[in-house]
């Protein structure tokens, strides 16, 4: 998370973007391990200090960035979701819209893949610093769901949106990875896996199927994320 006491001006929006543009841009000429922060400021046109009023450290920045691309896919979400109540076709728009969103930074997000990938590292999706990032990203999902009509096992419906946060790490863990023009791949892999999952999570109405889904709802959650 950013510095609780930064401006919440205009002008210090767009100073605090714009120190988070000039990153990526060095992360991906230089390396993330060779980028300083005096560097940043210094690109930025601001003072060392004052890029650290909005930033503490390097893995400050690159939280900065996941948050900016959830509020971007909140952004492009928001408003497109109401016309279908399919589940299938409300998660498919919905990975569809990420991947606009995210089609700029995939080369950026290749080259820093095996430092987000490391399980300890405070820029894994699943650590407590990426909190504030995961959690919009769930809200995301969450509309998702609550927007769908669909007969399924209560409790799944009650934390399918955190399941469809793990499927959508899923997405972004292939798209990473997709050279393909544009990661039509990637978009490929949403498109049939989108029925998949609406005809799955049906399926967990039948009583035969219940006790095995609700202990592997146990085992994720006893898994989660840390401070989940």
């Amino acid at each position: 998370m950013t510095n609780p006491a930064e401006p919440s001006t205009a002008r210090g929006e767009e100073t605090r973007q714009r120190i988070v543009d000039v990153a990526l841009r060095l992360f991906e000429e230089k390396g993330y391990a060779k980028t300083t922060m005096r560097a940043v400021a210094s690109e930025a046109g601001v003072s060392l200090g004052n890029a650290y009023y909005y930033f503490s450290s390097k893995d400050q920045l690159v939280q900065g960035f996941y948050v900016r691309m959830q509020n971007l896919h909140e952004e492009a979400v928001r408003g497109r979701l109401g016309p279908t109540t399919s589940l299938a076709q409300r998660w498919l728009l919905t990975e569809n819209l990420f991947l606009d969103v995210a089609e700029p930074y995939h080369q950026f997000a290749g080259k820093f893949f095996a430092i987000a990938a490391e399980p300890t590292s405070p820029l894994s999706p699943f650590s407590e610093e990426s909190r504030e990032a995961r959690e919009a990203s769930t809200a995301i999902m969450r509309s998702v769901v609550e927007g769908s009509v669909i007969k399924a096992d209560k409790r799944l419906l009650t934390e399918l949106p955190e399941l469809l946060w793990l499927a959508h790490m899923g997405v972004v863990l292939f798209w990473v990875h997709d050279s393909s023009p544009g990661q039509a791949r990637t978009r490929l892999l949403v498109r049939r896996v989108a029925p998949l999952l609406e005809r799955i999570i049906s399926l967990s109405r039948l009583p035969v199927l219940r006790s095995n889904l609700h202990q592997l709802l146990d085992l994720i959650a006893d898994l989660g994320p840390s401070g989940s």
